[in-house]
């Protein structure tokens, strides 16, 4: 998709009956849950026989109608994860290019503990995620909805440490950047029937990753010996020892 496509998508257009202002997102809402099902195919495509594809199989023509809202996620530490590539539409709600930035960006501080939650089992189960956000109303941001999906992917060295994923928010951007709180998450197996990893704080606890996640316990430093202290350690030997 042309820059000028996606532009046209984003834009507003004049009604030519009498000039009203109507958004092209308002012609089909249905369209979020279109390009998230649209994208959930294309990975279910990619697997051919295989739990997860591999991370060189994705290609931006097979996401076209999501293109603008995908992005790619790189696993760089237990529940953290960066983007490789991002769609415009995530460049729009950032104000800024966030090649590079972490996920956890687009949340609010309070929200960003239950991602990286949510996100460890991802890469972990490995499983997949849909939350649901929404971006509370405050001066010059208008209150705006969105939805993220995440879709595990393995990289060149076959672990599981990429993801595809997409981020539709609606409603007007206002001021950047624009944030969200996570409200709600729905996980996946990516084989029926497998068991499901609830994300919970226990989920960054892994076994090797236990030790990131501990806090160090601080211990006072050993005082020095009292004369008295010594001279209890040594007992007097008697003739009939």
């Amino acid at each position: 998709m042309s820059d000028n496509d996606a532009s046209a998508n984003q834009s507003e257009t004049t009604a030519e009956n009498g000039g009203q202002v109507l958004r092209m997102v308002d012609f089909n809402p249905e369209q979020p849950a279109r390009i998230l099902s649209d994208l959930r195919d294309y990975w279910q495509s990619l697997r051919q026989g295989r739990a997860i594809p591999a991370r060189s199989d994705v290609e931006p023509r097979g996401i076209r109608t999501a293109l603008d809202h995908a992005f790619i996620l790189e696993r760089i530490a237990p529940g953290a994860a960066r983007f490789r590539l991002a769609g415009r539409h995530l460049i729009d709600l950032m104000g800024m290019e966030v090649r590079g930035m972490p996920v956890c960006s687009f949340l609010n501080p309070a929200s960003r503990g239950r991602l990286s939650d949510v996100l460890e089992t991802v890469f972990k189960a490995p499983q997949i995620a849909e939350l649901r956000l929404s971006g509370p109303a405050d001066y010059g941001r208008p209150a705006m909805t969105g939805r993220m999906l995440l879709l595990p992917l393995r990289s060149d060295l076959g672990d599981v440490t990429r993801a595809l994923g997409c981020l539709i928010a609606e409603g007007e951007v206002g001021m950047t950047p624009r944030r969200f709180d996570l409200v709600g998450e729905r996980v996946s197996p990516v084989i029926d029937g497998a068991e499901v990893m609830v994300p919970s704080p226990s989920a960054r606890g892994f076994a090797d990753d236990a030790a990131p996640w501990r806090k160090p316990v601080a211990t006072a430093p050993a005082l020095p010996e009292t004369p008295e202290e010594r001279r209890a350690r040594f007992r007097v030997i008697g003739h009939d020892d």
